[in-house]
């Protein structure tokens, strides 16, 4: 946390201020980043500090959002002390002014000495001796990495190398790091054994609606303003997209954007507007909607787990029979709907009995959503999505049945629609093609088969985050300390021996070596070989886009701790150190592979990937637009950047993308949307057994103020302390049935593992349910997931079901942690 706890301190006016978006959501939140000397501090007066505010009286309600988490105190490499502040931009389109709880502690989690972050980052490069570690150089890490990997290269083929990789933007992402990573594995090492961090394979979660012409981020956040109806399906908005939901959703559900409806599309009849959500469970941002749209105008389809592709294909037919598709639109720009509309075919009341949901809530659900409104216009609906669409049974299916819908209703292209992923994290994809087929690899598996002989784990935690998690570690841990073992004897070896002492072990013996690169010794770390530091937003420059694909540039400000680097420029070590090793085998041609990585700075590696990338794409006048996007021009755009596609460069401004498709050209080969057949046809065997065997459907995600797999959040007492253990949401009822009270500590199992959880009882969890935080340190509900995927091995995180008893009580936990029902009222 901030040093500071009593006061924050004012940045002068000649305070250092950059642009930063927030590392976290994919939302993507505006802030400003101020740094000035220690020694210095602004005055109270507007004209003395640099935020401009006047601090001599009580300032305004949301004139400004400050905590002391919102201040630090660092140094940088030199020795010079430095005070920052982190705190939102209210002229950023995207949250103006709001900060979430993730965003609102970025000035916390910034390197500083001496705090719980400062202590654990990782500062230099790590060997593993086999009983112990050992700091080292990136001379020798880089010696050893090329080394061992030319080896296998050359005696083994790629396929032996493996990759746990990111493929994301924000923190540890972004444009020029997955360029950067993805130019050495895909085209100098040439391998198709890559897993992305929380799937088990290289693949999309979108494959379904990519295939059928349409890209999961196809409108603006300014068009949950302009619709008619919010259709909110396996998300939970309120807690994973803060502000995104604050901002936008909650003024349209108040009514407050109907004038700006009106004023936009004369002639059509505007109310405020309503909102449906689809999920097992009843969410906190159910209760908020409630709260400011009335409950007349709130609907929450309380779904049987895994149903989705029942409901959709029942909407569909429902919506077809009452005549509200639109004909024109389906003869014009699409193709195959005739062929889906009997493939799916679904009555009200089968598809009633298949998901819980009435045939009257059913029949409301489609009449606020595509039913003809007062003046005769088709409503603009907008259907957002997520984890419990793209973890769920089947995603293909189930993305496939959504589109569907949304095509037949040409509810995307339109202002006030979109059909849109809602996202974890930000956006930064940009590599060379993937050198495999699809489906990609299985990867979690190959290892569990003893395939592979090196895993390097890119800003990635699959302990924690990976189904079927607990024989993956198993397997993982045991092919490892084949390594270790031999390690431990390799006393006093040169570079030159080690490697030979590790290849004998992996090639020979089953070992697997392990590579990290993050930015803390994770517990896949733990298992690891040899651990490299990275840097992340702050000390280094990055690009990333957000879930409306606004593009912007988080500016360093500050220095990496130790020795640690931009991915991008590890990624470029690596290829260098292998291109030098080729050169000195006389091999050209495999050293021209390694060749293109003389970066010398994170612009350097933008330029190379984004910026050829799409030079492709054509701009207004004419010529691509790779061109156009430089960091001296996304410096200029500030916190709002550009929304991509970039259309031109015009009187200094970046000009971009506000919709997709409203020229009805979708991404097919003839521009016409796809319809794809999506037939309902149950759950899979594996987890038909499952429901049979076992008491509890054991549903996870996400709580407002932990992060992802609390990487930061794990070391801030603020945060573990109120959640120590993973917390579990059971219905009081079922916990009195097993003797279970708050703050007791409870094992989960199943014939896949069991884990520790906390027990949280919450009256809006449905009997025979519960509620499990995904991907937290101490309690991984990953371990009672099985390893079932779709067609394109995307797994079914939300298809697990276990039971549950009672471990004992925990005395701690009891006295310190708040119970509190966290639901909205």
């Amino acid at each position: 946390m901030s040093q500071f706890k009593d006061r924050i301190p004012l940045p002068p006016t000649d305070a250092q201020k950059t642009n930063m978006t927030c590392h976290f959501c994919i939302v993507g939140c505006g802030y400003h980043a101020y740094k000035w000397p220690a020694n210095k501090e602004g005055g109270r007066s507007p004209e003395q500090n640099a935020l401009n505010v006047d601090f001599t009286r009580q300032v305004p309600p949301m004139q400004i959002t400050m905590t002391p988490a919102m201040v630090n105190r660092i140094k940088d490499n030199d020795g010079s002390e430095y005070n920052i502040m982190i705190v939102p931009d209210k002229e950023c389109q995207v949250n103006k002014g709001l900060s979430s709880t993730r965003g609102g502690q970025m000035a916390s989690i910034m390197y500083s000495e001496n705090t719980p972050i400062g202590e654990r980052r990782l500062k230099v490069p790590m060997l593993y001796t086999g009983d112990d570690w050992i700091e080292t150089t990136w001379q020798q890490s880089m010696d050893i990495y090329a080394g061992l990997t030319k080896r296998i290269l050359d005696e083994d083929g790629p396929e032996q190398l493996l990759f746990n990789l990111f493929d994301h933007g924000g923190a540890g992402g972004g444009f020029e790091n997955t360029w950067a990573t993805g130019k050495l594995i895909f085209t100098g090492i040439g391998t198709s054994m890559v897993r992305i961090h929380n799937r088990p394979a290289y693949n999309s979660e979108c494959h379904a609606t990519r295939d059928m012409g349409v890209g999961e981020l196809n409108n603006s956040y300014e068009d949950a303003e302009l619709a008619d109806v919010l259709i909110s399906i396996g998300n939970n908005p309120y807690e994973a997209q803060t502000n995104y939901f604050l901002a936008h959703w909650i003024p349209n559900l108040q009514g407050a954007t109907v004038g700006k409806k009106k004023e936009r599309y004369q002639g059509e009849s505007f109310s405020k507007a309503k909102i449906i959500y689809v999920d097992p469970r009843r969410t906190i941002s159910v209760d908020i909607s409630e709260a400011v749209a009335g409950k007349d105008n709130v609907l929450h389809l309380a779904i049987n787990p895994g149903t989705d592709t029942a409901l959709f294909n029942g909407l569909l037919t429902y919506v077809v029979e009452q005549g509200w598709h639109d004909n024109k639109f389906i003869q014009n720009h699409t193709t195959d709907f005739d062929k889906t509309l009997a493939s799916n075919k679904l009555s009200l009341s089968e598809c009633s009995h298949i998901t819980g949901i009435t045939v009257e809530d059913l029949r409301k659900a489609a009449q606020w959503a595509y039913q003809p409104k007062e003046s005769g216009h088709a409503p603009r609906t907008m259907h957002a999505y997520e984890k419990g669409v793209i973890w769920g049974n089947d995603n293909y299916r189930i993305q496939s049945s959504i589109v569907n819908l949304v095509l037949a209703t040409h509810n995307v292209g339109r202002r006030g629609t979109g059909v849109v992923r809602m996202g974890g994290h930000q956006e930064g994809y940009v590599r060379p093609p993937y050198p495999g087929g699809r489906p990609a690899p299985y990867i979690d598996q190959e290892i569990i088969k003893n395939k592979g002989m090196m895993l390097t784990v890119w800003a990635c935690n699959a302990f924690q985050t990976t189904v079927n998690a607990e024989a993956y570690r198993e397997a993982v841990k045991r092919r490892a300390n084949i390594v270790n073992q031999a390690l431990a004897k390799a006393r006093g070896a040169s570079t030159e021996q080690l490697i030979d002492i590790i290849y004998d072990a992996v090639k020979n013996q089953g070992g697997l070596y392990l590579v990290d690169i993050d930015l803390y010794r994770t517990k896949f770390a733990e298992s690891s070989h040899m651990v490299l530091p990275a840097a992340h937003p702050g000390e280094m420059n990055l690009t990333s886009m957000n879930g409306e694909r606004r593009l912007r540039l988080s500016e360093r400000f500050m220095d990496p701790p130790g020795v640690a680097k931009a991915d991008c420029m590890i990624a470029a070590d690596m290829a260098n150190a292998l291109k030098r090793l080729y050169e000195g085998a006389g091999n050209a041609e495999m050293a021209r592979r390694f060749s293109g990585f003389d970066w010398q700075s994170e612009e350097d590696a933008f330029n190379d990937g984004f910026r050829m990338a799409h030079e492709k794409e054509i701009d207004s006048q004419g010529g691509p637009t790779g061109h156009l996007a430089t960091y001296e021009r996304l410096r200029a755009a500030g916190t709002n950047g550009v929304q991509l596609p970039i259309k031109e460069y015009r009187d200094g401004k970046l000009i971009g993308t506000e919709m997709l498709y409203s020229d009805n050209k979708f991404d097919t080969d003839d521009g016409k949307a796809l319809f794809q057949p999506s037939p309902w046809n149950g759950f899979p065997a594996v987890i038909e057994a499952q429901q049979k065997k076992y008491a509890f459907w054991i549903n996870n995600g996400r709580t407002n103020h932990i992060w992802q797999s609390a990487y930061h959040d794990q070391h801030l007492s603020f945060r573990k302390g109120r959640f120590p253990m993973a917390p579990l949401e059971i219905n009081p009822e079922d916990a009195a049935l097993l003797g279970i009270e708050a703050g007791d500590i409870v094992e989960v199992y199943n014939n896949y593992g069991a884990t520790y959880a906390m027990a949280y009882p919450e009256p809006d969890i449905k009997r025979g349910q519960v509620f499990m935080m995904f991907g937290y340190p101490n309690g991984v509900q990953g371990d009672t997931v099985s390893e079932w995927t779709d067609r394109n091995v995307i797994p079914y995180y939300k298809g697990a079901w276990a039971d549950i008893r009672k471990i004992g009580e925990n005395e701690a936990y009891k006295h310190s942690v708040s119970f509190k029902r966290r639901r909205y009222s």
